[in-house]
């Protein structure tokens, strides 16, 4: 509970409205011990008191003076002033209780506005401080573990930190401070009576405890199902269309069943000890009221306890005790909450990527070279290696074609140039300084990127050009679609390039999505260009025009290509033939077919000629 309570404290950050919202919970109590012991007098009147007579309230504030604990509290002004006969004197009372529940009612108000709004700001910071962890995350962290349980810690257990934060400062404030109110009223009345009740209270402390560690447990367990689920449902809505032509429907629902009966077994768990918590409470909090009203009853019968001050006594301490019943729920609610505050606490300890330190200088821009040096890299988990051994000098301005068979680790090798991932070992070098020595965001600000998996978001097409860039004009949104022959398109859209871009850009073909990627590569205007299939998804008619734009728009820039395109190929000024994690062979198509038979089978079987 450690991180729980670390979360907790945090709640100080707002130290005012926290202090309010405890002053009026304090308030509200006390309203109701003031009513408690208020209506001894009604009692008093009611059933005679001693004597037996019914009394006015003059008689009754005297008595109140001369015999109870505030004795001397009682103006003499106000016992003059008091209207006489006994049912004057309870209409006086009750009006006076219906303004105290009032005021109350009031008081335990403001009590929940203001916890509630210390706890709604302190799980927004803590989800934006989740958020913001995950997204600087090392790519390859987040590609082993899955996107899944990373998002479910940041949406599931920030709403389960939510709960138990609103139960302990809301609803557990509210309950312990009532119950107080209620037990200081009954020691007002009969303090004897009163600490007899407390003989229960260990025991009760124990189950309790008990209990809420078994819900922690069964808790985080389910968490780690639900964020299961996330993923399995995710990954299917997303590759739907995969899913639908490849009529694998039933293994999808399969695979999400697994996973859900994992998650309604650890609910069921929960479950079991959230439901038996708050009988035993009331049952063990029913024998120690009858064994209290045993001992009082008995003497009552000897003369030595009033009626009245027996009945509100025992009313008291059941509102004490009633108190402890929705406290039960309260407790575990807080451990389960426990369990999603050791998640994010893990997540929010997570190393981020490096290079994003505020005292590393910004690397220069791009002007001489780029070099990969002895390179080797293993994804998290993997059991071989992605790259072995790879050295590569790429000089300024030219174009390095990179082809292999899949698998061969082009891809991964690209990725290390902007650092989405950290070579296991080697360096790689820009203008010769080693860019794990300088600010990542400086090295990634002068590289533009096209994927064949082209990643649009839910905003304007113009948002989704002008994607990681600030400060762009209309106009220079206008000229990078136009080289990227995505202007004519876009200007037939409804909204033009203020239409809303579907999930993943799915209401655009393929085609448009990777002309709107280009465009967004062109307005970064990069020294380095790396580009990894990325005329995979253009079609015949289109193809011709996006290959000049990007050739033109290469001129002068380093560009690292991933190619299935022959005339890709032959337009580069090197190939480079990779097989396995290893550069087999690099050099111009003609001395490669010659040569290298890896080289000739991918040209023959793999390359696929530009369209006429």
């Amino acid at each position: 509970m450690d991180a729980f309570w670390t979360f907790a404290r945090s709640m100080l950050r707002y130290k005012r409205l926290v202090i309010l919202a405890i002053i009026f919970a304090v308030l509200s109590a006390g309203g109701l011990g003031i009513g408690i012991v208020a209506m001894k007098p009604v009692l008093d009147i009611v059933l005679g008191g001693e004597t037996g007579q019914a009394a006015g309230l003059p008689e009754l504030l005297t008595s109140l003076d001369n015999d109870s604990p505030i004795s001397g509290w009682v103006p003499n002004w106000l016992i003059d002033a008091a209207p006489p006969g006994p049912f004057t004197a309870i209409v006086v009372i009750l009006i006076g209780l219906g303004v105290l529940s009032v005021l109350g009612a009031t008081a335990n108000f403001l009590h929940q506005y203001f916890a509630l709004t210390v706890v709604h700001r302190t799980v927004a910071n803590v989800r934006r401080r989740a958020f913001a962890t995950l997204v600087h995350l090392p790519l390859a962290q987040v590609v082993s573990q899955g996107t899944g349980d990373s998002v479910s810690r940041v949406v599931n257990d920030t709403a389960y930190l939510a709960q138990g934060l609103n139960a302990m400062l809301s609803k557990a404030v509210a309950q312990i401070t009532k119950g107080i109110g209620a037990f200081i009223a009954a020691l007002i009345l009969n303090w004897p009576l009163t600490l007899s009740a407390l003989i229960i209270a260990p025991l009760l402390v124990t189950v309790i405890r008990k209990l809420g560690k078994r819900i922690r447990r069964a808790s985080r367990r389910a968490l780690e199902s639900q964020a299961g689920l996330l993923h399995a449902s995710t990954e299917a809505m997303q590759g739907l269309r995969v899913v639908k032509v490849h009529t694998a429907e039933r293994y999808e629902q399969g695979r999400f069943h697994k996973i859900n009966k994992e998650f309604l077994r650890q609910q069921l768990r929960v479950r079991t000890a959230r439901a038996i918590a708050s009988p035993l409470v009331e049952v063990l909090s029913i024998i120690a009221v009858g064994a209290i009203t045993l001992g009082a009853v008995w003497l009552i019968l000897e003369g030595r306890l009033e009626r009245s001050e027996f009945l509100l006594t025992i009313t008291a301490l059941g509102v004490a005790g009633g108190s402890l019943k929705p406290l039960t729920g309260l407790v575990n609610d807080i451990q389960q909450s426990g369990a999603a505050a050791d998640r994010l606490a893990q997540l929010l300890a997570s190393e981020p990527e490096p290079g994003h330190g505020a005292h590393l200088p910004k690397l220069p821009r791009h002007a001489e070279s780029i070099e990969l040096k002895d390179i080797e890299f293993t994804y998290p988990g993997a059991d071989t290696q992605a790259l072995a051994g790879v050295s590569l000098r790429v000089e300024r301005g030219q174009t390095i074609a990179v082809v292999g068979p899949n698998g061969s680790g082009k891809t991964t090798l690209l990725a290390l140039v902007p650092r989405l991932f950290e070579p296991t070992r080697g360096r790689v070098l820009i203008d010769g300084r080693d860019v794990s020595e300088y600010n990542v965001r400086s090295l990634r600000r002068q590289i533009g990127v096209v994927t064949q998996e082209t990643v649009l978001f839910r905003a304007s097409i113009a948002d989704n050009i002008a994607y990681g860039a600030s400060d762009v004009s209309d106009d220079r949104i206008r000229q990078a679609a136009r080289q990227a022959h995505a202007d004519e398109f876009i200007q037939q859209l409804p909204q033009g390039y203020q239409t809303i871009c579907g999930e993943q850009g799915l209401t655009l073909s393929g085609g448009q999505r990777q002309r709107i990627a280009i465009a967004r590569a062109i307005l970064r205007d990069p020294a380095i260009l790396i580009l990894d299939e990325a005329t995979s998804m253009i079609d015949a008619e289109s193809e011709a025009k996006i290959t000049q734009a990007i050739a033109e728009f290469a001129r002068g820039r380093t560009s690292l290509v991933v190619a299935h395109r022959l005339s890709t190929v032959l337009g580069a000024d090197r190939i480079v033939v990779m097989d396995r994690g290893r550069i087999i062979d690099q050099g111009s198509h003609d001395e490669l077919m010659t040569r290298c038979e890896v080289y000739n089978q991918i040209a023959r079987r793999q390359l696929v000629p530009a369209a006429s």
